[in-house]
Order: structure tokens, then C-alpha cells, then sequence
């Protein structure tokens, strides 16, 4: 799979996926705001806090980071962006594979689509890029805290948990994450 190749849906209501680029970072942003509105509004706010990503200039810089990364690709329906993913090298704070991988960067998707398998959907797309690359690992880290579903929903969509690890945060609680990681053939 090259980066202009896109998967298309079964039908005209199913999402396509495209290659995103510096000019998508608005997008990101986005995509993250209401995703952390909708976590405010269930009382989930250990995942990202309870400000904008918009508002956050370290959060802008990351979503600019990731849009000329040449890693984001976007979920799109209808011509609006209902998620994005970012495949790219796994972040400092986790602990290292020992053998090549892709690493999930970022999965965020659009609440006003739920119930569409719009992340499992970029997760597959993550999974093809991964083989083509001649791939065998997968992983993607998620917030562990709570109840625990987030890390759920990434074991229903193949995923096993491996390592647990913390990020500090100066002012506020520490951050629980999970590693998780998926095997391809």
C-alpha cells in the first residue's frame, strides 16, 4: 500500500482513507477537541485533561509535528475528516521493542460518527501499511486509567497489553498508559 492509495468503505456511507499532510493539522485539532469534549462530558478526564487541544500551543505544535510527518492519514466521509491516525516511531516514554515495528501514534476519531468501526477501520489501514513495509509488530499505547475500557477496545481489535508505564506530570497526577502490541502475518 502506497501513502496515495486509498481504502474505499463498502458502500457510499463508509469512509476513505487518505494520506494527510502539513496542511491537516487543523484537522487534528479538531478531531481532538470534541473527542476531549465528549470525554468532559462523561466525566473521563484523566485521558487528555479538560482543555482544547486548540488552546494547548504544546498540543498545536504536536498536531503540526504529526501532519509533516508524512505518517497521518485521515479517514474521510463525504469530504470531512472522521478520524485520524499517525503511524511513526514509538514515543520516548515506552519502553522499546526489540525488533522492528510500526507504532500507532495517534487514533483519535469523531464522536458524531460512533458506531461506524471508523478506528478499527484506521487501525486496519495501520496493519496494512505495517506488512507492506515487511512489518511483523504492531503497537499502540493507550490511557490505562479508569475502567479500563479504552485498553479493551484495543484487545477486541487485536491487540494483546503488554508493559505498563507512567508519564509524569508536573502539577497534575501521573498519566497510566498501556503498551499494546499486534502480531501480523
Amino acid at each position: 500500500m502506497t501513502d496515495d492509495e486509498h481504502v474505499t468503505g463498502a458502500g457510499p456511507d463508509e469512509p476513505t482513507v487518505r494520506a494527510g499532510g502539513p496542511d491537516d493539522a487543523d484537522h487534528i485539532l479538531r478531531l481532538l477537541d470534541d473527542a476531549t469534549a465528549w470525554l468532559v462530558a462523561r466525566g473521563r478526564t484523566g485521558q487528555w485533561g479538560t482543555e482544547p487541544a486548540s488552546a494547548d500551543p504544546r498540543r498545536i505544535a504536536q498536531a503540526q509535528e504529526w501532519a509533516g510527518s508524512g505518517g497521518l492519514y485521515l479517514a474521510v466521509l463525504a469530504d470531512r475528516p472522521v478520524g485520524a491516525l499517525v503511524v511513526g516511531a514509538a514515543p520516548e516514554e515506552v519502553p522499546p521493542a526489540n525488533e522492528p515495528e510500526r507504532y500507532v501514534r495517534l487514533l483519535v476519531t469523531d464522536r458524531a460518527y460512533a458506531g461506524r468501526d471508523i478506528g478499527g477501520r484506521l487501525l486496519a489501514y495501520a496493519a496494512g501499511l505495517t506488512r507492506a513495509a515487511g512489518v511483523g509488530l504492531l503497537r499502540v499505547d493507550c490511557y490505562a486509567g479508569d475502567d479500563g475500557a479504552l485498553v479493551r477496545w484495543y484487545e477486541r481489535c487485536g491487540f494483546t497489553a503488554t508493559e505498563r508505564f507512567t508519564v509524569a506530570r508536573p502539577g497534575r497526577p501521573p498519566w497510566p498508559g498501556q503498551v499494546l502490541a499486534r502480531r501480523l502475518p
